[in-house]
C-alpha cells in the first residue's frame, strides 16, 4: 500500500509539475514523539505567539529560531501546509497552519532542547 501511494505521489508530481515532498516525520525522543524535518531528523517547534498562517518570529527571533523554509516548488503529502512569511519566503506549517521552526540550540537529530523555552516554544506534535 505504501509503495502504491509513493508511486501515485510521483505520478502526480510528474503530471502537475509540482514537486511532492514529505517535509516532516515523527521521531521518538525523551519527551515522546515529536515532528522533525525528514531530511535532518531535527525537531521542529511551534511558537505560541504565531497565528494560523502567520509567523510572528522575525529578525533576531528568526536567528535563534530559523523558520523551516520550503525549498523550491513543493507540495506536502504528509498534511503539512505552506505559508508565506512577511518577507515573501515560504515556510512549512502544521496541518493546522502553525508555522514550524528549528531551534539553534539543537545540535543533533532528536534533540528537544527548545521545548518550553520562554514558556512560548513547543516541540511540534501531531
Amino acid at each position: 500500500m505504501k509503495t502504491k501511494m509513493m508511486i501515485a505521489s510521483a505520478l502526480l508530481a510528474l503530471t502537475t509539475g509540482v514537486a511532492m515532498a514529505t517535509p516532516t516525520i515523527d521521531v521518538n525522543t525523551g519527551i515522546g514523539p515529536v515532528v522533525a524535518d525528514e531530511a535532518s531528523g531535527k525537531t521542529l517547534y511551534t511558537f505560541r505567539k504565531d497565528r494560523r498562517g502567520k509567523s510572528n518570529c522575525t529578525g533576531s527571533c528568526a536567528a535563534s529560531w530559523p523558520p523551516f523554509l520550503v525549498n523550491g516548488t513543493a507540495a506536502a503529502n504528509d498534511g503539512s501546509k505552506v505559508i508565506k512569511r512577511a518577507d515573501g519566503t515560504l515556510q512549512w506549517a502544521t496541518a493546522a497552519g502553525l508555522p514550524l521552526y528549528f531551534w539553534a540550540g539543537d545540535s543533533a537529530a532528536g534533540d528537544t532542547k527548545g521545548d518550553g523555552v520562554g514558556g512560548v516554544w513547543d516541540a511540534a506534535r501531531r
